[in-house]
Formats: structure tokens, C-alpha cells, sequence
């Protein structure tokens, strides 16, 4: 070799190493079944008293009365699964001792507080035929407070440091609107004779239009953040509540005068917004575990800031 041939190094290129191989965030310690059930129970309960009040606007009474008690009955599951997971039920009662607008926590414990009784009162007043003036102010109260009860989970994963969680925080209201629409029209097509059930079948095709793209674009935006609703899995329950959309669309209205093809498709669609609500819990679980997703953002930010 002459001296004045100079050699080039070939370094590969080094990939981030947390200390000890150690992730960079705490994983969450949410139980699974309780939180990420949770969040699928709200979100049914709250879609569930929007439609209701439109059978109930629309002479649909048996839409309208089982509507409102799968919304009493979703909320009140919820409510067992949040507070299993709290360990102490007194801890839900100390978060109402503040009133914090800033807090999707604090807020979320005031509305479900208010949401509750309303969703219960409602059903109460449909299935026994009485007090009906009371029964329709509680309706439409329960259907002003449904879409938040919906949604406010959404705000309260983004408001985390959990990568797939956070950096999705501009898509993830949609998603959690939209899967909770699915499941909504899907237990109407579930409970209901075929003759009522057209306002639930909308629902749920406008449910799974709006989660399909949010989905989408919050995954692309995301980058290497959102690998995790495509691969783990999260990434397999995000898939499989695809499918089972797909598929519980397509069956809701191809047997649209058939009550067991109906009954079928809504199981399907009630199915699917489960396994979406346990998707986004197990991709934040896994975002936050491996610290790639927590670097590779961060560097990608800094190289175009």
C-alpha cells in the first residue's frame, strides 16, 4: 500500500442501545382485560345512548329501549373494570375531589359521574314505561355526553409519554369515535329485529369508515412508531379487527332481511371494535418497551428540525 493511499473505515451504522437493555419508559401497568375492556365498554356505552336517541327521535322503540340498556349495562362493566384496576374503590371517589380541566383524568372521572346515572335513568324509564317526559330528558342528556364518553380515553392514552400512544394523539379521537360507532351499530344489529335496525347499520358503516382511515393515516404519520399496530400483538388484533369489519359490514347488508345473518354481522362488528380497543392497548404497551420507538422519533425530529 503507498503512503499516499489513505483507508476509508467502514463503520456500520449504530443502532441505539438503551443501558443494560433496559427500556427508556416504564410499560404501563394498566391490566389488560380491565383497561382495554374498559375502553371498549365506554366507548359502546357512549355511541350506544347517541343511537338510541335518534331511534327513539325516529318511532324506533325497540332499537331505542335496547340501545339504552346496552349503554347501562356497557358503562357499568366499565365502571367494574376501572375499578378493579384502581385496586380501592374509594380512589375513583378521590379523583372527584378535584375538578382539573387540564387533566383528561379529572375530567373523565366527572363525566362518567354525570354519564351514569343519566345512561341509567334512561333505560330505566324505556323498559318500565313510566315517568316518559323524564325518560326523554335523560336521553337526551345521556346522547349530549355519549360522544365524549367515547372519545375522552383517546385524550387520556395521548396525554401519556407511551410513543404509539402519544404521537398519535391528532388521529386517535377518530379511531376511538369510529370503533366506538362499529360497536354500537354492531349490538343494535345484534338485539333488534331486522325491521328497526337500519339507523344501526349506518352506524356502523360510518363507524367503520371513519376508524379504517384514521387508522391508516395515524399509523403512516407515525412512521416507526406505529409499527406496533402492524406487527406483535397489537398489530394482530389490529388485523383481526379489520377482517372481522369487513366482514360484519359486508354481512349486514348483503342479509339485510334475514334476522340470523343480521344477529351474525353484528357479533362480528361488536367483535371487531373489542379487538381494536385491545390492539392500541397492546401497541402502546410494546411501543413503550422497546426503546427504538422512543429514540428513532426523537432523532427523526431533531434531523429536520
Amino acid at each position: 500500500m503507498s503512503l499516499g493511499t489513505r483507508e476509508r473505515p467502514v463503520v456500520p451504522k449504530a443502532d441505539f442501545q438503551s443501558y443494560y437493555g433496559l427500556p427508556v419508559l416504564n410499560s404501563p401497568v394498566w391490566r389488560p382485560l380491565d383497561i382495554a375492556g374498559y375502553f371498549f365498554a365506554g366507548g359502546l356505552a357512549g355511541a350506544s345512548s347517541l343511537l338510541a336517541a335518534g331511534a327513539q327521535a325516529t318511532g324506533r322503540r325497540e332499537l331505542s329501549t335496547r340501545a339504552k340498556v346496552v349503554a347501562t349495562g356497557a358503562i357499568a362493566a366499565g365502571a367494574v373494570g376501572l375499578v378493579h384496576d384502581l385496586g380501592v374503590p374509594s380512589r375513583f371517589a378521590n379523583m372527584l375531589r378535584t375538578f382539573k380541566p387540564s387533566s383528561p383524568m379529572s375530567m373523565g372521572s366527572w363525566l362518567l359521574s354525570a354519564y351514569g346515572p343519566m345512561a341509567g335513568l334512561s333505560a330505566a324509564t324505556a323498559v318500565s314505561g313510566r315517568f316518559s317526559r323524564l325518560g326523554t330528558a335523560s336521553t337526551v342528556v345521556a346522547a349530549a355526553l355519549g360522544p365524549l364518553v367515547s372519545t375522552y380515553t383517546a385524550a387520556l392514552v395521548s396525554d401519556t409519554a407511551v410513543p404509539a400512544w402519544h404521537d398519535g394523539y391528532r388521529e386517535m379521537p377518530f379511531v376511538f369515535a369510529g370503533s366506538s360507532a362499529t360497536a354500537a351499530g354492531g349490538m343494535g344489529l345484534l338485539a333488534t329485529p331486522v325491521a328497526q335496525v337500519a339507523p344501526a347499520r349506518r352506524m356502523a358503516l360510518f363507524g367503520g369508515a371513519i376508524e379504517f382511515v384514521a387508522g391508516k393515516k395515524m399509523e403512516s404519520r407515525l412512521g416507526i412508531a406505529g409499527e406496533p399496530y402492524r406487527e406483535g400483538r397489537g398489530g394482530r388484533y389490529m388485523k383481526a379487527g379489520q377482517v372481522l369489519t369487513a366482514g360484519g359490514l359486508g354481512l349486514a347488508f348483503a342479509g339485510r332481511r334475514h334476522r340470523a345473518v343480521s344477529a351474525v354481522a353484528g357479533a362480528a362488528l361488536v367483535a371487531a371494535s373489542a379487538c381494536t380497543r385491545f390492539g392500541i392497548f397492546h401497541a402502546g404497551v410494546q411501543s413503550a418497551s422497546d426503546p427504538k420507538y422512543t429514540v428513532e422519533p426523537q432523532r427523526a425530529r431533531l434531523t429536520t428540525s
